[in-house]
């Protein structure tokens, strides 16, 4: 499950205990070396729906981490990458790994809580990768407020998430298990830690997305195995 590289049970555990930023800024050294971290080809797909280089002014990337998904909308835009992310530990890494990557776009990246942000149509794309479990259910609609408001008129919000998996699969049962853990762990310890699964996932993504003014566009097929199960959205803000 996870690279030699990777965090230690003791360090998983410690990072459990904590609040959403500290456990953050604790595995932030050595999260590309976890299955948290979305992965490239997943990433590569997403961005291929976004279009060619140099075809987008400014782009804004939600719950960063590393800047994974920076190191590929980086050669999309002509002027401006910003990501924003809660934990200061994940963006001193996403510092260093961007130094690199391809592109002429300028890399801005901001600590903040994204449901706190506050731009007013200066993105021509919003995206957003492995980062919905940290949203609790009844912050949806505040997310998708700040993201309506941060693209301009036409502008598209890209993400990978699924459609609601059977009952039948065992893996929806181990999410189930693992979400009741999760409630029970922030119901006896404080902070509390956000991260649930099976989250924003197709139907509600619509729901939300298109009550706000977009048209929402589901790619499924597009992922290579063992991906296939995700869907690439596009959601295009109406002028």
């Amino acid at each position: 499950m996870f690279h030699r590289k990777g965090p230690t049970f003791l360090e998983l555990a410690q990072q459990a205990l904590s609040s959403v930023e500290h456990g953050y800024d604790l595995l932030a050294p050595k999260f590309e070396y976890t299955p948290f971290r979305t992965p490239d080809a997943v990433l590569k797909v997403a961005m291929e729906q976004v279009g060619a280089p140099g075809r987008i002014d400014r782009a804004l990337d939600l719950c960063c981490g590393t800047g994974a998904a920076m190191r590929f909308l980086r050669p999309l835009c002509r002027q401006e990458v910003v990501g924003v992310d809660l934990s200061r530990g994940m963006l001193d890494e996403a510092r260093q790994r961007l130094a690199d990557a391809p592109g002429d776009a300028k890399i801005t990246l901001v600590q903040s809580d994204a449901l706190k942000l506050t731009y007013e149509a200066e993105f021509d794309v919003v995206t957003s990768f492995g980062a919905f479990g940290h949203i609790l259910e009844e912050d949806e609609p505040r997310l998708a407020d700040v993201l309506t408001r941060a693209l301009r008129p036409g502008g598209r919000f890209v993400f990978v998430t699924g459609h609601p998996p059977s009952a039948w699969n065992p893996g929806y049962w181990l999410a189930k298990g693992f979400n009741a853990a999760m409630r029970v762990r922030n119901a006896l310890w404080k902070p509390p830690f956000v991260m649930y699964y099976l989250t924003f996932l197709v139907p509600r993504a619509r729901e939300l997305l298109e009550a706000r003014g977009f048209d929402v566009d589901v790619r499924d097929g597009l992922m290579p195995p063992p991906f296939t199960p995700y869907s690439v959205v596009v959601a295009t803000k109406r002028p």
